[in-house]
């Protein structure tokens, strides 16, 4: 298997395993004014993911990074092609992160909502333009030979853009709600997972008229048309995505969130085989399209990277998964600070 090809599933992964993490955190924070009822259901939402928020975002990083390394182009193209939606998602996150710290520093009803307010804007945003960026991808950017961006943010809310957004956000409350059900008690548990049903019957028709409108959009069956053995990844989408009202309905929230996590993976895996070997294609004309072949950076840069990845990669799991492990059980009120 050639380099370009490896990096470009490494790539794919990262997106991916991001989304799984930090998805339920853009979920929580996303669901937080809904169902934070009271001061008491707020501490328990924010304790549930704070000792794995920051930590999860390091994938973003590690996305970020391996884009800019492996495929410098594709990182400059779509850095300024996206500019404007990736640095309201910048924003958002500072904010997200300022306010769960701000939060608790003052004993005011007002700064407390200000902060409620932030951590609400600081997970939708994120998770509606993380939604909007990668369906726009799929369809094709408007850039020319050069790499220069022909549009302007408006050109990228369009109907599928949109309900790529859509989709995110749902897969993301789903997925939070999920975890909430799994690491509260009482009746914030209760509200969760009832939540998580109702998110559930809207996610499914979204879903579905996303497959649809991909096969008008974009390119991407192409390829699971000339590789059916591929189409078992959508398969594992839909049966992953079935699987969590079976779970929900036997109030298994952990297996219930490990197939919001699966259904996550699989449809972002969906996109990035569709593009294969296409990084960035562009909307004007296929011979502008930024691939994994046409783009990379050396083979020298590309082997030693893959070293430095194989080392690194399995610790930062090993770390993540010791620190899913140490906090594993519900959140106590005992351990809840005002």
């Amino acid at each position: 298997m050639e380099l370009q090809t490896i990096w470009f599933f490494l790539w794919g992964l990262l997106w991916a395993v991001f989304f799984m993490t930090d998805g339920f955190d853009f979920g929580v924070g996303t669901l937080y004014p809904f169902l934070g009822k009271s001061e008491e259901d707020k501490r328990a939402m924010i304790n549930s993911i704070g000792p794995f928020w920051d930590g999860n975002e390091v994938w973003l990083i590690t996305a970020g990074g391996v884009t800019f390394a492996a495929f410098p182009k594709v990182y400059a193209v779509m850095f300024s092609s996206l500019y404007t939606p990736l640095l309201l998602i910048l924003f958002a996150l500072i904010l997200r992160g300022v306010a769960f710290e701000f939060r608790g520093q003052i004993e005011d009803a007002g700064w407390k909502r200000v902060w409620d307010l932030c951590i609400f804007i600081g997970s939708f945003i994120p998770a509606l333009l993380f939604g909007v960026a990668f369906a726009n991808i799929f369809r094709g950017i408007p850039f020319d030979g050069q790499g220069i961006y022909h549009g302007n943010i408006l050109m990228l809310l369009n109907p599928y853009g949109l309900l790529g957004g859509i989709l995110f956000l749902l897969l993301f409350m789903l997925h939070g709600a999920n975890w909430l059900a799994m690491k509260t008690e009482g009746d914030l548990n209760v509200r969760a997972s009832a939540v998580a049903e109702k998110i559930w019957l809207a996610l499914v028709p979204v879903a579905v008229l996303f497959l649809i409108a991909s096969a008008f959009a974009t390119n991407l069956y192409n390829n699971y048309i000339s590789n059916p053995a591929s189409i078992i990844v959508i398969l594992i989408s839909v049966l992953s995505l079935l699987t969590i009202k079976v779970y929900l309905r036997k109030k298994a929230y952990f297996s219930a969130w490990c197939a919001s996590a699966l259904t996550i993976v699989s449809c972002t895996f969906f996109g990035v085989i569709g593009l294969f070997p296409v990084l960035f294609p562009s909307l004007l004309d296929a011979q502008y399209n930024l691939t994994a072949f046409n783009h990379s950076s050396s083979p020298m840069t590309l082997s030693i990277m893959l070293g430095v990845v194989v080392v690194f990669i399995p610790i930062v799991i090993v770390y993540q998964m010791w620190t899913y492990n140490l906090f594993k059980g519900k959140v106590a009120k005992e351990e809840m600070e005002y």
